[in-house]
């Protein structure tokens, strides 16, 4: 299973510690290397070392910028305190202030972030290529300029106090980081980045200046540029605006010096459907000789024949897996199963020492590291299909491995061998050094006692005047607004046995994705008392197919290095030279599995235990309530998978949901990669093209439903320190209905354009009631809702609902202003080159439109209906559809029980 996403780390290292210059690397001017890479490389004379790559697959460009200074190089007294300028950098900096950046996101239609690990601090955006400069700027005033003034930093700390009070809502988080306490006492790694209440109530704007001085320094940093630009025109334009920020030496950093530990069991309970038992180990880091063998090791581990994949596959857990938290210098190995409601985690526990005593004893399978090995270099092609993933890869390489290149990395994976990974595994994964958790799934838990306080007094609140001209360096390259180039050209056809296929062939790379849907509805399709038939049947494609058993059909996988997946919805990664094979194994598993009465019974025993813990989570019965105010009773949305109905299925009742609703007149195949129209097609037919469907096609689109009437219900969350909030109604609208683009329009005014939206900035910029509000649409071909979501503290619950109703009367009532809606046409206009901005988007968006009936350039046809809306109609369109006092509240929480 993948491993719970491990928070990353965050601070800096600014007193008692001596002062060296960063040595200037050996290279002193641009160098490229082989012209088809189209890699520029260049380091300027103030240390800034830049990677620049061309890649056409659209009209795009990510900067990546990365400072070498994360949590490792906090104060001893101040960990959080690289989070916390990590926040800060998103504020004032000198010509560019923080509602600036915010508006120039959304119009160039955009996405920026930042994220903190223990090592660095990157800052990233996506955006079009036409604003290459536009970021560019931003990142050379945040570098050079950032102010960091003590009147930002107190709006600033109650946001991520709250965010601290959402985090620490989770016990897997909270004993991740008395596991780091333990892995890694008297070191930078023992606390976790993130921060709390007291280190941030004793930070002050002083100490975010001089940890900005000390390590935001461009001799301290990597920019890496990656999209549909030109390499030598782009180090042009880094040179003027970074050539002259002055290099500054930067804190000798603090050796890694670890201690000997006793292993030691963390036991907590979860608000999760599952629980589970973790073993965590210190790990060899990025830096270190052994890296490499222990990627390999946890791939090793991660595979589908492994002996830890096969608890799952044998019905002794109900998932395993492993993954790393990986540091420069250290790492968190961890190695996971997970257990129903109610299971031995004790049993558990012991199976999962019994693989690994073998795995030291006999040592790793060698063709499970080949394998393991073709599929680290074979990620390496992949990267290609995205412009963030290859940027990614860069930043990798250079910031956190400390490499040349992504090459680099690739040739310490070649030279892996099984000793390699004995070694690694004997070294590592010692039963005597390590720590478990056990997570044991309970609805009544407690409020972690460190959340009380947090966001109840601090107010992140700003009366700042929001509309403030851009700068002029933005204000001229955004004040025009054109049609984006469509970069897609698919050819559509239809094949005899009545599969809808698309191909659109890319040469980004030497990698083919496929990706297929079959158009379905269980709630509509499974007989009366057979909820959840689907979910057990979409469980037994691992097990191979009638002519290949499990280990056999994931070993010809392995042997291609691709990734297969079968169900309603399969797909395929494969290199292209072994295009067909992959195909064929793809088509076997979706149109002959094997589904063997064992497995049957395994995976119904295993996934009625699951639900049965699932009904009782607090997020489960939010979810349910909300679709219970929703929709009329009897509906068929309403349908719930019990563990009764499961264990009442019979591995007939599967195979006939199977026969009836895996049909190819039901199915979209989208291929997408190097492969051409008449190969993709050649294959499709040889594999799928036996396929037939028998009987009507069945109606899996539901009916209408009227509108909801008004509801509010609290459901208890003991565990959480603050409220989630989801506010929602159903519209009396569909995919079709052409006002559709008049509430995408009027939400983005409202609050689907991130900080630039009037809830964001009413609710947490002015306001200072929660960490951020949302709204969104989910339009469908017969159903369609409006949501607005948040999290906030209990108080502040009834402050924000205020706030939200006179937002939404004022949409209903006032047309939005000529700057809004320009606002909201230049963010959906301009955004239409990230909706197909790789290949797995591509990939995706081709099928759904396909499969809604849409035009395959939907997004075009949506541009010009955005051209030419006025606020007026938008305003027309919220009054007709929006109903406030209709709307259904779902607090999931430590809430008041009376609204």
């Amino acid at each position: 299973m993948p491993i719970r996403s491990l928070r990353p780390m965050l601070a800096c290292v600014l007193l008692g510690f001596g002062f060296v210059a960063a040595p200037h690397p050996a290279q002193a001017k641009p160098a490229a290397t082989a012209a088809h890479e189209q890699v520029l490389r260049a380091t300027l004379k103030n240390g800034l070392r830049v990677v620049i790559v061309r890649d056409t697959l659209s009209p795009m460009v990510t900067t990546q910028i990365t400072y070498l200074a994360g949590g490792y190089e906090t104060p001893k007294d101040f960990p959080g305190t690289a989070h916390a300028l990590e926040h800060m950098m998103f504020r004032d900096s000198k010509g560019l202030t923080g509602a600036q950046l915010n508006e120039m996101t959304g119009k160039m239609g955009g996405q920026n972030n930042a994220f903190t690990t223990m090592d660095a601090t990157q800052y990233y955006f996506v955006a079009p290529s036409a604003y290459l400069n536009v970021l560019l700027h931003i990142e050379a005033a945040r570098m050079n300029g950032a102010l960091l003034t003590e009147k930002d930093w107190q709006l600033e700390r109650g946001a991520i106090e709250q965010e601290v009070s959402r985090d620490i809502s989770d016990p897997g988080y909270l004993a991740f980081q008395e596991a780091e306490r333990t892995l890694y006492a008297g070191t930078g790694y023992a606390e976790d980045a993130l921060g709390s209440r007291p280190t941030f109530d004793k930070t002050d704007s002083k100490v975010l200046r001089s940890f900005y001085r000390h390590w935001y320094v461009p001799n301290n940093a990597i920019f890496v540029i990656v999209g549909d630009v030109d390499p030598q025109t782009t180090l042009t334009k880094v040179k003027q605006l970074f050539g002259d920020i002055p290099e500054r030496a930067t804190p000798k950093r603090r050796p890694v010096v670890l201690k000997p530990f006793k292993p030691r069991t963390i036991t907590k309970t979860t608000p999760d459907a599952t629980g589970s038992v973790q073993f965590m180990y210190r790990m060899p880091g990025l830096k270190t000789k052994d890296a490499a063998a222990a990627q390999v090791l946890m791939d090793v581990l991660n595979n589908a024949r492994s002996p830890l994949s096969k608890l799952a596959a044998d019905g002794k857990v109900l998932d395993a897996g492993a993954g790393t938290q990986t540091f420069t210098r250290g790492g968190i190995g961890v190695v996971q199963v997970s257990v129903p409601k109610g299971g031995n985690a004790d049993q558990a526990r012991k199976d999962m020492d019994g693989v690994l005593n073998a795995l030291r004893k006999h040592g790793a399978p060698a063709d499970l590291v080949a394998a393991a090995k073709r599929s680290e270099l074979a990620d390496a092609e992949f990267n290609k299909n995205s412009a963030v993933s290859l940027a990614s890869a860069w930043s990798q390489a250079l910031a956190w491995q400390g490499l040349d290149s992504p090459k680099q990395a690739e040739d310490q994976i070649r030279k892996v061998t099984v000793a390699d990974v004995d070694r690694v595994l004997r070294a590592y994964l010692k039963p005597d050094q390590r720590v478990t958790v056990v997570l044991t799934p309970n609805p009544d838990g407690k409020r972690p006692p460190q959340s009380a306080g947090f966001g109840g007094t601090e107010s992140f609140a700003s009366n700042d005047k929001l509309d403030v001209p851009l700068p002029s360096w933005a204000e001229k390259a955004l004040n025009k607004l054109e049609m984006p180039h469509w970069t897609l050209n698919p050819t559509q056809m239809k094949l005899d046995n009545g599969i809808t296929l698309i191909v659109q062939p890319e040469k980004i790379s030497k990698t083919v994705t496929v990706y297929g849907r079959i158009d379905q509805n269980e709630n509509m399709q499974a007989p009366k008392g057979q909820k959840g038939v689907g979910q057990v049947l979409a469980s037994l494609f691992d097990y191979g197919t009638r002519s290949l058993d499990r280990d056999a059909f994931h070993k010809a996988l392995d042997d291609i290095a691709a990734r297969a997946s079968a169900g309603p919805s399969f797909s395929l990664a494969v290199p292209s030279a072994d295009f067909d094979r992959g195909m064929q194994l793809l088509a076997d598993n979706e149109l002959h599995p094997a589904l063997p009465a064992k497995a049957f019974a395994i995976k119904q025993q295993s996934i009625a235990r699951e639900l049965a813990g699932r009904m009782q989570s607090p997020r489960y019965k939010m979810n349910q309530a909300l679709k219970r105010a929703l929709f009329p009773a009897g509906d068929a949305s309403l349908r719930e998978a019990t563990p009764q109905n499961v264990m009442k299925l019979t591995l007939g009742d599967v195979k006939n949901y199977y026969a009836r609703t895996y049909r190819p007149d039901m199915t979209t195949i989208v291929v997408v990669g190097d492969v051409t129209p008449q190969q993709a097609k050649a294959a499709v037919e040889k594999y799928f093209g036996a396929w037939k469907a028998h009987g009507n096609k069945p109606d899996v689109v539901p009916h209408k439903v009227p509108l909801n009437k008004a509801h509010y219900e609290v459901v208890d969350n003991p565990y959480a320190s603050q409220d989630t909030v989801l506010m929602a109604q159903n519209l009396d609208m569909d995919l079709h209905n052409a006002d559709r683009y008049a509430l995408d329009l009027g939400n983005d005014v409202l609050g689907g354009n991130g900080f630039a939206s009037r809830l964001m900035v009413d609710v947490r910029v002015r306001h200072g009631y929660a960490y951020g509000a949302s709204s969104g649409l989910d339009i469908g071909r017969s159903r369609s809702m409006f949501y607005v979501y948040y999290g906030s503290d209990p108080e502040k619950v009834s402050k924000v609902d205020g706030l939200i109703h006179q937002n939404l009367a004022a949409m209903r009532d006032t047309p939005v202003s000529e700057d809004e809606l320009t606002n909201a046409r230049q963010y959906e206009i301009r955004s239409i080159p990230l909706q197909v901005s790789s290949v797995n988007r591509i990939a995706r968006s081709l099928a759904t439109w396909s499969i809604h009936g849409e035009p395959l350039n939907q997004p075009m046809i949506a541009a010009g209906h955005y051209l030419k809306l006025d606020a007026e109609q938008i305003r027309a369109a919220f009054r007709k559809y929006l109903h406030p006092d209709r709307l259904v509240q779902v607090v999931l929480g430590p809430a008041p029980k009376k609204h």
